[in-house]
C-alpha cells in the first residue's frame, strides 16, 4: 500500500510540473516584475518601452527524490534567445554547480540530490545570461527561489517526555492529570501533514486524552491507591488529521494515584498482653503497639489515648512521631499485692481526617491490653510516711522522740531493723531502737545551738539487710526558758554638769536567747544595791524598753564625774529568769546649747596638748632629719678619704699579686702599695744612678723628681732579685707547657702587648730611661676611660719641665 502511495506521490508531481513548464512558457511576453530587473536599471529604455528580459515562474522542488535520473526543476529562458546556441545560461548562490546544475544552452535546472525540507525549505539562487563568444552579460543577473515541497515524511515526536502526572485516588470523572503534546516537523502550512489529533492505545479503560489538545483525563471515579498506585498509559498522535496514510508516534504516560485518607487505622490484634515487675519505676515503658493504616503520609499519623478510668490512672499512653506506635508507660507505682492484673483499652484514632469521606466510617478503632504486675522482694515501707518530730531542749538523755514504723510489703511479711545513717547524725545526737523504731535523744540537747536536727533513719529486713529503705526526719528542739535576758550592749551614757531632774539620758533594751512561743516581756527596775540612788531613776516603758532620767539638779565632775546604774532584768518564764547589767554614767562639761564638751578633767589638759597621734608623728619627722645628717655627713667622710687615697696613689706595677684582676683605672685600692715600698727605699736613689739618656741625668738633679718621674724603674747594683726572677720564670714555663688553658698574668703579658698596638707599654720594668725622655701626651686620646691616668702623667711631665726650666 505504501509503494501505491509513493507512485501516487510522484506521479502528482510530474504533472504539477508539466503544468509550470507550460506556465513559464506561456509568459514569455510578460512585463517583468519583482525578481526580474530593479527599478532604475539601464536596461529600461527611455519613452516607456520595457527591455526584454527573463521569464520563468518560482520554482518548486519536492523533498526525498529517490529516482535514478536527476529531477528536473525548472527551465530559465531569455526572450532575445533565439535558439542558436549564442547564449549560455550560469547559475550561482545556494548549492549552484553542487545540488543544481544548469544546461548551458537550454537553461534546464535539476537538483542532483536528495533534499529535506525538515533542514533547508528553500534556496536563494541568481542566474545569468552572457554571449558564449565574449562572454559578455546579455541580461541583468537576476535572482530567483527554488522552494522544497513538503511530503508527509515526519511522524509526530513527543519531545518533552518521559511524561510523570498524578491524581488524587477517588477523583471524579473527567479530573485533568496532565497534557501531552507532539510536534510534527512537516510544513504546517502546506497540506496536513503537521495535523496531529491524538488517542490512547492503552489504559483507555482509566484514562481518555483529548484527540485536539492532548489533555489526559480520568475515565473512572473509582481509582484506589491501594489497588493500584500507578498506571502506564500509552498516547499516540497522528498526523494528517488522522487520515488514511499518516504518520503516528507514541509515548508512555507514567500516571501516578495519590493517596487521600480514605482508610480508617486499625489494630492488627483485638489484645495484647504486658507483663511489667511491680518496683518498675513511674515512666518505665511497659510495650509498644501499633495500629496499621494503609494510607502514606501523613494520612498515617494517628494518636493513641487510654479510654478506661482505671487505665487512666495507672497507665499513659504516648505517640511514637518516628514509627506511630503506641508507647505504655508507668503513670502510677504498682503492687503486686494490691493488684495483680491491670486492664487498659487504647483506642488510635487518625490525626488528619479529610471530611469528604467521612461518610465511609468511623476513622478510629480500640484494642485492650492486659498488664500483668509480677511480685519482686519489696523493702519496708515507712508507715505513715510522717517526717517532723518535735522534743523539749530540756530533755533528758534517753527521753523518747518519737517512734518510726516500717512494714515488709511483700506477703512473706518479714521482720524489719531499724538503724540511723551516721553520716546524717556524726554526733550520736540520737539514739533508736533496732526492733521497735523509737527515737531517743542520745545527747543533752541545746536548742540555741541547733534548732533542728535532719536524720536518716533506715528499715531493712531482719534476714536481708539488702532490702533497705531511707526515712529523711526532721526533729525540731523545743525552746524552754533557760537564759537570762541581757542588756543589749555594755551602755554608757553622758549628762551635763548643769542638767535638770527628769531629763532623759539613755534608753535601754535587753536580748534573750530564747524565743518562747508567745513572744518576750521583759521588767525592768534598779537593782537592790541602789535603792538609795538619789541621781537617776529608771522607768519601765512597757514595749521591752526602759528609760534613764535625771532625778537631781546638777552634778559636779570635780566631786564625781562616773556614776554606776545596776539595773536588773526579768523576762516573763516560766520560770522567770533575770539578770543585772550596769550603765556607766559620765558627767561632762557641756555648752549653753547642751552639747557634750569634755567628761573628766583630764581630757582638759589633753585638749591643750598635742594628741598622741600628732606626737607620734613629729618623733617620725625627727628621726628621719637625723637619719638624714648622718648619712650626709658619712657620705662626706667617704668623699674625702677616697680624694685622699687618690693623691697618695703611688702609680707603679703590682708584682707581688700579679695574678688578681683589678677594677681598671679607677680601682685605686685594689692593692697595697706600701708592700713595695718597703722592699726599697727609693729616697736613697741618686739622680745619677737612673743611667738616664745623653743630657738627661746631670749631677745638680733633683732626687724628689727621680721619684716623681714616672713611670720608671731604676735597678740598684746592691739588690738581689733572682727570687723575682725565678718565680716569674717558673709561671712562664707552666703557661707554656698548659696549652688549652688561658694562662695567667704573667711576666709576658705586661712585658709585651703586641707588633700591633699602636700604644707603647707603660710597664716600668723594661724602662731604662728616665721620666723626662718619655712623652705620655698620647694618654689624652685613649679616652674617658684612662682621663685620670692622663691628667696624672701629664701633671708630673709639667713639674718636670718647670724644673729643668
Amino acid at each position: 500500500m505504501a509503494k501505491g502511495l509513493q507512485g501516487f506521490l510522484w506521479t502528482m508531481l510530474l504533472l504539477f510540473c508539466t503544468i509550470q513548464e507550460l506556465g513559464s512558457w506561456a509568459m514569455h511576453t510578460a512585463v517583468e516584475g519583482p525578481g526580474l530587473g530593479e527599478p532604475g536599471d539601464p536596461a529600461l529604455l527611455a519613452g516607456g518601452r520595457v527591455k526584454r528580459g527573463w521569464v520563468w515562474n518560482q520554482f518548486f522542488v519536492v523533498e526525498e527524490y529517490t529516482g535514478t535520473e536527476p529531477l528536473y526543476v525548472g527551465k530559465i529562458h531569455s526572450d532575445s534567445d533565439e535558439g542558436d546556441g549564442s547564449i549560455k545560461y550560469t547559475i550561482s548562490g545556494e548549492g549552484a554547480g553542487t545540488i543544481f546544475l544548469i544546461d548551458e544552452i537550454t537553461g534546464d535546472i535539476h537538483a542532483t540530490e536528495r533534499l529535506d525540507r525538515e533542514q533547508k525549505t528553500f534556496y536563494t539562487l541568481r542566474a545569468q545570461a552572457r554571449d558564449r563568444q565574449t562572454d559578455q552579460l546579455l541580461e541583468p543577473e537576476s535572482e530567483f527561489i527554488i522552494k522544497v515541497q513538503d511530503i508527509n515524511d515526519s511522524e509526530p515526536r513527543f519531545l518533552e517526555g518521559p511524561y510523570i502526572g498524578s491524581v488524587a485516588e477517588l477523583s471524579p470523572v473527567g479530573t485533568s492529570v496532565m497534557q501531552v503534546m507532539a510536534s510534527d516537523a512537516d510544513d504546517p502550512t502546506y497540506g496536513s501533514s503537521a495535523r496531529v489529533v491524538y488517542s490512547v492505545l492503552e489504559g483507555e479503560q482509566h484514562f481518555t486524552v483529548d484527540s485536539k489538545t492532548g489533555v489526559i483525563r480520568t475515565a473512572v471515579a473509582d481509582l484506589d491507591r491501594e489497588t493500584q498506585d500507578r498506571y502506564e498509559v500509552v498516547i499516540r498522535a497522528t498526523d494528517m488529521a488522522g487520515q488514511l496514510g499518516g504518520l503516528s508516534g507514541s509515548t508512555t504516560v507514567t500516571i501516578v494515584v495519590t493517596d487521600v485518607n480514605d482508610n480508617p487505622p486499625r489494630f492488627p490484634q483485638k489484645m495484647y498482653q504486658f507483663s511489667i515487675v511491680e518496683t518498675a519505676p513511674v515512666g518505665t515503658a511497659i510495650g509498644r503497639v501499633k495500629a496499621e493504616d494503609s494510607d502514606v503520609g501523613e494520612n498515617t499519623d494517628m494518636t493513641y489515648q487510654v479510654k478506661d478510668e482505671e487505665g487512666v490512672e495507672m497507665f499513659k499512653v504516648t505517640t511514637d512521631s518516628n514509627t506511630q506506635e503506641a508507647v505504655i508507660t508507668v503513670q502510677k507505682p504498682l503492687d503486686y499485692e494490691s493488684k495483680k492484673v491491670h486492664t487498659v483499652v487504647v483506642e488510635a484514632l487518625n490525626k488528619f481526617v479529610d471530611p469528604r469521606f467521612v461518610d465511609l466510617g468511623t476513622f478510629r478503632d480500640q484494642t485492650i491490653v492486659r498488664v500483668s504486675v509480677l511480685d519482686v522482694d519489696e523493702p519496708p515501707e515507712f508507715r505513715p510516711p510522717s517526717n517532723l518530730m518535735e522534743v523539749q531542749e530540756d530533755a533528758h538523755v534517753g527521753s523518747v522522740v518519737g517512734v518510726v514504723t516500717a512494714l515488709d510489703p511483700d506477703t512473706a511479711n518479714h521482720p524489719v531493723r531499724y538503724a540511723i545513717d551516721r553520716s546524717t547524725d556524726a554526733e550520736r545526737i540520737f539514739d533508736i531502737d533496732a526492733k521497735t523504731g523509737a527515737i531517743v535523744t542520745g545527747k543533752v540537747l541545746d536548742r540555741e545551738t541547733a534548732g533542728w536536727h535532719n536524720i536518716t533513719v533506715l528499715a531493712m529486713e531482719a534476714d536481708n539487710h539488702s532490702q533497705v529503705s531511707r526515712a529523711s526526719l526532721r526533729i525540731r528542739i523545743l525552746d524552754v526558758n533557760d537564759n537570762p535576758p541581757e542588756l543589749a550592749t555594755p551602755y554608757e551614757a553622758a549628762v551635763c554638769e548643769d542638767a535638770k531632774p527628769g531629763q532623759l539620758i539613755q534608753t535601754i533594751s535587753v536580748v534573750d536567747r530564747d524565743e518562747p512561743q508567745s513572744g518576750h516581756r521583759f521588767y525592768f527596775t534598779l537593782a537592790p544595791e541602789a535603792t538609795n540612788n538619789h541621781h537617776f531613776s529608771l522607768l519601765d516603758i512597757q514595749d521591752n524598753t526602759a528609760a534613764v532620767h535625771t532625778q537631781r539638779v546638777g552634778f559636779n565632775r570635780q566631786e564625781q564625774d562616773v556614776y554606776l546604774l545596776p539595773i536588773l532584768v526579768v523576762d516573763s518564764g516560766p520560770p522567770a529568769l533575770s539578770s543585772t547589767g550596769t550603765l556607766t554614767i559620765r558627767v561632762c562639761g557641756c555648752d549653753s546649747n547642751g552639747a557634750i564638751q569634755s567628761c573628766n578633767s583630764t581630757a582638759y589638759v589633753v585638749s591643750a596638748t598635742l594628741s598622741p597621734g600628732a606626737l607620734i608623728a613629729l618623733l617620725v619627722c625627727v628621726l628621719i632629719l637625723v637619719v638624714l645628717v648622718l648619712l650626709i655627713l658619712t657620705l662626706k667622710r667617704h668623699h674625702k678619704s677616697h680624694l685622699t687615697s687618690e693623691d697618695d696613689e703611688d702609680m707603679r706595677d703590682n708584682v707581688i699579686k700579679y695574678n688578681d684582676e683589678g677594677g681598671g683605672e679607677q680601682d685605686t685600692e685594689a692593692y697595697d702599695m706600701s708592700a713595695l715600698r718597703s722592699l726599697y727605699d727609693f729616697s736613697e736613689i741618686k739622680a745619677g744612678d737612673g743611667g738616664g739618656g745623653p743630657g738627661e741625668g746631670g749631677p745638680g738633679r733633683n732626687p724628689a723628681s727621680e721619684l716623681h718621674a714616672l713611670p720608671q724603674w731604676v735597678q740598684s747594683p746592691d739588690l738581689d732579685f733572682s727570687v723575682f726572677r725565678d718565680y716569674i720564670c717558673r709561671k712562664v714555663e707552666q703557661a707554656d707547657e698548659d696549652l688549652s688553658v688561658p694562662p695567667y698574668d704573667s711576666f709576658q703579658t705586661y712585658a709585651f702587648e703586641g707588633s700591633d698596638s699602636p700604644v707603647p707599654s707603660l710597664s716600668s720594668i723594661n724602662t731604662w730611661s728616665s721620666g723626662s725622655e718619655q712623652d705620655f701626651s698620647y694618654l689624652g686620646g685613649w679616652g674617658p676611660r684612662f682621663r685620670q691616668l692622663a691628667a696624672l702623667y701629664a701633671g708630673r711631665r709639667g713639674e718636670e719641665d718647670s724644673e729643668e726650666s
